[in-house]
């Protein structure tokens, strides 16, 4: 019997990851946070001074990272790197573009294409990314491809910077964005786009309780 995969797919701050890891909970299944694979690549890369340019190092890097990922029942699942807690550090902005462009890397998108297959085990995965259900897991029984509108999508990334401290522009987070939009989209692997059979679910006015009703009740029974 062929193991159970469920992909959520989506821009930046979509939510896709806290939907992701609801879902992984209620139904006991794994969890893959494929951007964190790049985050991490990149967090490796900035602590050995590799440049995010160099395609082969970067590539090495991606191939070579420990890493796993546990959900939680509320917030971000715990990220560990070699055991190590990373959740944080992966998360800070400057991470964040640097794995959108890294992730733009043939090399490095090829280094991880296994690595995230190999998360599918029983009884089950829910994986979020951007291309999860595109080309990762094109046999996932269940494809959503979450989205909301920038201006949303940045008001709750300030939301979240605010209640850690951190001072942070509004209207920068949305250039930012709107910039990792269109990177993500135009680049020549693997762009960011719904598969074809995927269900197409905008956020922008919906509670992180209604998203995950509404994913749960595409599940067929297992």
């Amino acid at each position: 019997m062929s193991i159970p995969v469920i992909t959520i797919d989506g821009p930046s701050g979509s939510g896709k990851g806290s939907i992701a890891q609801r879902v992984a909970t209620a139904l006991g299944f794994h969890l893959l946070d494929s951007g964190a694979l790049y985050r991490l690549t990149a967090l490796a890369a900035s602590k050995k001074g590799v440049s995010m340019q160099a395609e082969a190092e970067l590539a090495t890097l991606a191939a070579e990272l420990e890493v796993e990922f546990v959900a939680q029942a509320e917030g971000e699942a715990q990220v560990l790197l070699a055991g190590e807690e990373v959740s944080l550090a992966i998360r800070e902005e400057q991470c964040g573009m640097n794995a959108s462009k890294i992730a733009a890397l043939p090399q490095v998108r090829a280094a991880l294409l296994q690595r995230q297959r190999n998360f599918c085990q029983a009884p089950g995965l829910v994986a979020d990314g951007r291309d999860m259900g595109s080309v990762v897991f094109p046999q996932a029984v269940v494809k959503v491809f979450l989205t909301a509108s920038a201006r949303e999508r940045a008001n709750r990334r300030f939301l979240q910077l605010k209640a850690r401290g951190v001072e942070v522009s509004l209207r920068a987070l949305i250039k930012d964005i709107e910039e990792r939009d269109a990177r993500d989209i135009n680049r020549s692997v693997a762009p960011l786009r719904p598969a074809d059979d995927a269900v197409l679910l905008d956020s922008t006015a919906m509670s992180i309780e209604a998203v995950e009703t509404k994913v749960l009740s595409l599940l067929p029974e297992f």
